[in-house]
């Protein structure tokens, strides 16, 4: 009777099957699912307080705005966030420190956001950094402590050149409290202008302006688009070449201080090579 009972217990199993090994497994994609719901709570919380204090931020602004001018602001009111994780929210079980981010061409890679500051003059990378924010605008303030703590020996930045993925009114401010001399594309411009927008100089400014303004301003000038010009030929040409020539698309570590370590190694790699074309031949 036991020899029967084992038999027709086995009986619909497939060959190989281990049903405790099973059994097991299931289990534990059950615990990992329940501690991976734990932490995009935990994200949607941090995610909430940020966007919470923001919002506060904005309505004071406007309330002041308000106050001084005596007139309802223009506009519609922001929004306020909606607490709890969204929809979207999602976490990586192989690398929970990654993100998703858009990628160029459309899509969602799991990825990090790799940063590099390059001198325009040796087209060597004087600072880096992985950030786990697909938000380009949050990693200049950060960028430029890096900078300011480089040896003096170094020199410091005069300027510093940036696409429109940089630009905010808080990072123009910190480059100017830096004695750094900001040229962030306030927007996309035109691949092709008219020639008379390349040949002439822009209105003045009123003496009130914002250092935002000021900032816009000089980006039109003649010398301004000039200086600007110099980042599509110096940082673009490091990335485009560290992908294309050096070969490195994609990170083969996982975690943000093992991908942070590789990143430097690659940076390093690239100022090696430009090195050995700079040296005095």
């Amino acid at each position: 009777m036991l020899a029967l009972a084992e038999q027709a217990d086995q009986s619909a199993v497939p060959d190989g099957m281990n049903l405790p090994a099973e059994i097991a497994r299931r289990q534990a994609r059950l615990e990992a699912m329940a501690a991976a719901k734990v932490k995009i709570e935990e994200r949607a919380k941090a995610r909430f307080e940020k966007e919470q204090a923001e919002y506060e931020a904005k309505l004071a602004h406007r309330e002041q705005k308000a106050k001084e001018s005596g007139k309802k602001p223009g506009g519609k009111p922001p929004k306020p966030p909606v607490a709890g994780p969204k929809a979207q929210d999602q976490l990586n079980l192989t690398d929970e420190q990654s993100r998703i981010m858009p990628v160029p061409g459309g899509g969602f890679n799991q990825a990090y956001n790799a940063q590099a500051a390059v001198d325009t003059s040796s087209m060597l990378v004087v600072s880096l950094t992985v950030t786990q924010a697909c938000n380009d605008k949050e990693q200049v303030v950060p960028m430029l402590a890096q900078l300011a703590a480089l040896p003096a020996s170094l020199g410091q930045p005069k300027e510093l050149l940036a696409d429109t993925g940089f630009y905010s009114a808080k990072n123009v401010e910190a480059c100017e409290a830096c004695s750094i001399d900001p040229f962030i594309a306030v927007k996309r411009d035109e691949h092709h202008p008219a020639p008379q927008e390349r040949f002439t100089e822009p209105a003045a400014l009123p003496a009130d302006a914002t250092p935002a303004q000021v900032m816009a301003h000089k980006l039109k000038t003649k010398a301004g688009r000039a200086l600007y010009a110099l980042r599509k030929q110096t940082v673009e040409p490091v990335f485009g070449i560290i992908k294309s020539v050096l070969g490195f698309r994609q990170f083969s570590l996982r975690g943000l201080k093992k991908v942070s370590g590789e990143w430097t190694l690659v940076c390093l790699a690239w100022n090696l090579k430009r090195m050995a074309v700079l040296r005095p031949q």
